[in-house]
């Protein structure tokens, strides 16, 4: 097999690989981990359902960026089809299409942790130059809030109007020239994501990354994995070619994400106890605001503003608020009705702002949050029920940036209801809360999947220890990526993952290093 980054279509069928470290996953987890563990000197495969697509690939195109970059072409969605989930799919994962917003795990996230769940060991002084290595690499810098997109600075201006404190995100981006289209893939390598960082950095150690191959199962021996079972994938990314390979290795690192890694360890018959449960989205919901200039929200950093001023709310969920970007067919899939009244907001699009309120879940009793299972073929299935504790915080995110618009100008205000509400004053609010907050009738949206092998050193509690994310009961299998979270986070989720990821790549490096 050739070293670097390499096609499992190359091999033949039946292909057995033998490397020491076997890494299911190239996103934020899997490739921090892997070039710390190939800069150890291990031999490091890493396995990639997706495909690897480079800068060359990227045409700022919706159709074509959603069938080969995201999860089931972007249309995956919980089993009532309440939550629609953006997740990616190729070398580098979510990393390639997110829009490069950077935050550090909240300190009060990890105390509680500690508090709650038996997660030792995890403190903001353990991770921080961790975050700090991260940052450096990656190039996260404060973006300057006067080089914002009207998009962003709007909701700025209008968080700030009605007395709630927003400030400038910090951003993955190096020689960043706004385009606005991050989430089809960077077509300049500006966003530093795994795709042009740590991967090609764990290639240059001597790791090999292999796209469009399908982890299916793991084969336990005992209280060890054996090998890998694994399907290559056609080039349309979705179809099997019809080969098969099999990987035997010393360790196995499972990195596929909150609904990808459950999946797996269910289908290796490694379910049960808390594998596929406690799984967070931080379920989005957002208004659309008509404006008379031009807004443009297509163009410009997608992400360089937020406000987390209600991230603590007492016993409700938690919010906090941020732009998305809105190109064609986001905003056609995002807006409600149809016929005229649809093409007349797609027509004005170019004078719309998109603002997004997302809910903080699974800090309380009664948020449970979702399950992982798979279906009949195998498949993931992420069942989420959307409870009144967080259609009560979505109402309210809301009004909040209903408020927030009209405050600093906006003509008029929608929201995602089928039909959707329309506001041109705070005299309209009422309606907001005669409004129906139900599956259907309102869109709801995520892109931060967290949970579903919650760690934490009680093996009746969790599915992986605190100290190296290793399997409770599998001696040589650990989980690394943000299924191991017990909660959601109440930030964009990359940095926690790149940081936790850099850590337990160390630890387990010195490890198996002094192993052998």
């Amino acid at each position: 097999m050739t070293r670097g980054f390499s096609e499992a279509s190359s091999l033949a069928d039946g292909t057995t690989l033998r490397p020491e470290v076997c890494v299911v996953g190239s996103g934020a987890g899997g490739a921090v981990v892997a070039f710390a563990l190939a800069s150890a000197g291990l031999d490091v495969l890493v396995l990639e359902e997706g495909g690897h697509f480079t800068k060359a690939d990227f045409h700022m195109r919706e159709d074509e960026a959603f069938p080969d970059l995201y999860q089931e072409a972007g249309a995956r969605a919980t089993k009532d089809l309440g939550v629609t989930i953006l997740q990616g799919r190729a070398v580098g994962g979510t990393t390639v299409v997110n829009y490069t917003t950077c935050f550090r795990t909240p300190d009060r996230v990890l105390e509680h942790w500690r508090k709650v769940h038996a997660v030792h060991g995890l403190t903001p002084e353990v991770l921080r130059p961790h975050f700090e290595a991260i940052e450096e690499r990656l190039n996260v810098r404060e973006w300057p809030l006067d080089d914002s997109n009207l998009n962003n600075r709007l909701l700025y201006d209008g968080c700030q109007a009605i007395g709630l404190t927003a400030y400038s995100t910090r951003r993955n981006v190096k020689n960043c020239f706004k385009s606005g289209y991050c989430g089809m893939g960077c077509p300049v390598d500006a966003k530093q994501s795994m795709l042009v960082t740590y991967l090609p950095d764990a290639v240059a150690q001597g790791a090999t990354v292999l796209a469009r191959c399908r982890v299916d199962r793991l084969e336990t021996a005992g209280a060890r994995v054996a090998r890998a079972h694994c399907t290559v994938m056609g080039e349309d990314g979705y179809s099997p070619a019809g080969s098969r390979l099999l990987v035997e290795a010393k360790w196995f690192v499972l990195a596929a994400g909150g609904i990808g890694t459950p999946a797996i360890l269910i289908r290796s018959g490694l379910g049960g106890g808390m594998v596929g449960r406690r799984t967070y989205l931080h379920p989005v919901a957002g208004v659309f605001a008509r404006w008379k200039q031009r807004i443009e929200p297509f163009y410009g950093p997608p992400q360089s503003v937020a406000c987390h001023a209600l991230a603590e709310r007492g016993q409700r969920v938690g919010l906090f608020f941020e732009a998305a970007p809105l190109h064609p067919v986001i905003m056609a899939i995002a807006t409600a009705g149809f016929g005229a009244d649809h093409r007349r907001v797609m027509a004005d699009l170019a004078y719309y702002t998109g603002h997004i309120g997302l809910a903080i879940d699974g800090f309380h009793p009664e948020e449970p949050g979702g399950t992982v299972t798979v279906r009949p073929s195998g498949a993931p299935l992420c069942d989420y029920p959307l409870r009144a504790r967080i259609w009560e915080a979505l109402r309210e995110g809301l009004r909040v940036l209903i408020r927030a618009d009209l405050a600093v100008g906006a003509e008029r205000v929608i929201t995602g209801h089928d039909p959707p509400l329309s506001f041109t004053s705070e005299r309209d609010l009422a309606q907001l809360d005669r409004a129906p907050m139900d599956v259907g009738r309102i869109g709801v949206f995520s892109a931060h999947v967290m949970g579903g092998c919650k760690m934490g050193d009680d093996p009746k509690a969790a599915v992986v220890r605190s100290e190296d994310l290793r399997h409770h009961q599998i001696e040589n299998l650990h989980v690394i990526d943000g299924s191991v979270f017990p909660t959601s986070l109440g930030v964009n989720p990359q940095e926690s993952i790149y940081g936790l990821a850099h850590l337990m790549g160390q630890r387990l490096a010195q490890a198996w290093r002094r192993a052998g």
